[in-house]
């Protein structure tokens, strides 16, 4: 087998553009850096060619080019933003960090997107890691003051036209999602990220700017993190997430805050870490509670009750469940932002019977996942879910019409690119399991099979 061809270094190749196009003060740059330390090195303006070319230099070679830079910048470069793997491989936690400063914020973010647009291995298949949501949260509630995002000095200038632009497609990104699943979008926001909001964020632009581009790349961000839940990519969405909390507390939006962490919640409950869950709503509820709305609030009642219902903690789940729908009574028609809009009184028996599943409860269950199925139209994602989860509470009274349901859920999930869809599907084949021997139920977990085989 060939060796794999090197890839042309494109990061390092933009930040020698953004230096003057440097080649040989760079290299001496390196080497006299080196020599301080006791070095020998031989780097010359070839060496920079075969860097940008995809060779990767020996450590300290990494560190050292990424001091350099960081000098004739002005800002923090690390080895990952060239392109290269340090010593210690730090690339490997690229945006697993809640980053202190603003500036830190968007080179993180944008390393993040950029790396995932070149399909750099380390983003591949990468696992949850337990303390980091903890971590982000925590530096959330604790960083101080607000923060005032504005030019880095760049000549282009960036208008409300432009954050006007990035809205939009936020919106038009977050349809798509619900409608189709995020293995068909994830890829094209990463993309648009890339390579229409990074400019935006390195722009020149006053403060009322910034707050708008910040909350509305922050969001795009959490779509790119919730679509690559949706796929199981765990880690990968852990990433997103976390990067798009800092860049909504950058904007001073506590709602868009809470709202993230919720979702963080939610996958924490998902990947079972229901403890992380609960603690993680409560951080939510802080926020939400600060941005003073009501639907908000009650969401993340919501999902601290499916963290204790998935800890078997009836008492503080049926606590919770009533603090939610108390906030949620509290809410004022219109007041919700737009990427709230799912949240209603459908969503709302759609988490209780997830609760009422995790207890065990299946009357309960099949009650609330009835009532979920009056939800609105484009959600067929949601759909898809609450169908099978209905179904799933329906098998032990009634197979056949836990099939008949469970059909339905199947039909939506051939048209989504959704992992966590074809889950819930498997969850249903395996309750079914038990009545193997009725003729419809036995066609029904070989169609679910096959399903899951092409997926």
């Amino acid at each position: 087998m060939g060796r794999r061809p090197k890839q042309p270094n494109r990061q390092l190749e933009e930040l020698l553009e953004e230096a003057g196009g440097i080649r040989k003060p760079l290299a001496r740059r390196v080497v006299e850096r080196g020599r301080a330390r006791g070095l020998k090195l031989k780097y010359d303006h070839s060496s920079v060619g075969r860097w940008l070319s995809g060779e990767q230099p020996q450590s300290p070679g990494p560190e050292l080019i990424a001091e350099v830079l960081t000098e004739l910048l002005g800002r923090k470069v690390t080895p990952a933003m060239c392109g290269m793997a340090s010593g210690h491989d730090a690339s490997a936690d690229l945006g697993l960090d809640f980053s202190l400063s603003l500036s830190g914020a968007v080179n993180a973010a944008t390393a993040l997107w950029r790396s995932d647009v070149e399909h750099r291995r380390f983003l591949q298949d990468t696992t949850y890691a337990v303390a980091v949501y903890p971590a982000a949260s925590m530096r959330w509630l604790t960083l101080p003051g607000p923060e005032h995002p504005v030019s880095t000095g760049s000549s282009r200038r960036v208008g409300q036209i432009d954050v006007d632009a990035v809205q939009t497609m936020a919106t038009a990104f977050r349809d798509l999602d619900n409608k189709v699943g995020g293995g068909k979008v994830r890829s094209t926001i990463v993309q648009y990220l890339h390579s229409s909001v990074t400019p935006l964020l390195r722009g020149s632009f006053n403060e009322h700017i910034g707050r708008q581009l910040f909350c509305s790349t922050a969001e795009l961000a959490r779509l790119a993190g919730w679509a690559a839940y949706d796929q199981e990519d765990h880690g990968l969405a852990q990433r997103y997430l976390i990067q798009a909390l800092r860049l909504a507390r950058a904007a001073s939006d506590g709602a868009l805050s809470a709202e993230i962490m919720a979702a963080m919640s939610h996958q924490a409950t998902y990947v079972g870490r229901p403890g992380d869950a609960v603690d993680l709503a409560r951080a939510a509820q802080i926020a939400a509670r600060g941005a003073g709305l009501g639907a908000l609030e009650s969401e993340c009642h919501m999902v601290e009750a499916h963290g204790h219902a998935a800890r078997l903690d009836e008492t503080s789940c049926t606590l919770a469940l009533n603090a939610a729908e108390r906030a949620f009574d509290r809410a004022k028609p219109g007041e919700q932002p737009v990427w709230l809009a799912y949240f209603d009184q459908s969503y709302i028996s759609a988490k209780t019977a997830h609760c009422f599943r995790e207890l065990g409860d299946n009357a309960r269950t099949a009650h609330f996942a009835e009532l979920s199925l009056t939800m609105s139209d484009g959600y067929q994602r949601g759909r898809a879910f609450n169908l099978s989860l209905f179904a799933s509470a329906l098998v032990p009274a009634d197979p056949r019409e836990a099939v008949r349901i469970g059909r339905n859920a199947l039909e939506i999930a051939t048209d989504l690119a959704s992992r966590r869809s074809l889950s819930y599907l498997r969850d249903l084949r395996y309750r079914l399991r038990p009545f193997n021997g009725l003729t419809e139920v036995a066609e029904f977990r070989q169609q679910v099979l096959e399903f899951s085989q092409r997926g």
